[in-house]
């Protein structure tokens, strides 16, 4: 399992809501091989995290280019960093 982590700043509670809506609604990008995704929300400091799950690092690869040509609005807020590996401990305690 590979994963792609995204911070983001200046997400606002609407935004938030506006994106899981739309998420709900359509789902992923068609064709995008994403296997699971996560946002945390942190609505005192105006930051989120995305998290991206894929099988393999070809489907991460291919799901990193798709999610970075999305136009911004279709975010939840600035991208402020994105980090990318292999999932190495996944462990429920």
């Amino acid at each position: 399992m590979f994963v792609r982590v995204v911070r983001f700043t200046d997400v606002t509670a609407e935004r938030v809501e506006s994106l899981v809506a739309r998420i709900d609604e359509t789902g992923p990008p068609p064709g995008l091989p994403i296997k699971k995704l996560q946002l945390a929300f942190d609505q005192e400091q105006g930051t989120a995290v995305v998290l991206q799950y894929f099988d393999d690092e070809e489907s991460l690869r291919a799901g990193a280019e798709t999610f970075a040509a999305m136009d911004a609005s279709e975010t939840p807020g600035s991208r402020a960093s994105v980090d990318m590996g292999e999932l190495k401990v996944d462990r429920a305690v």
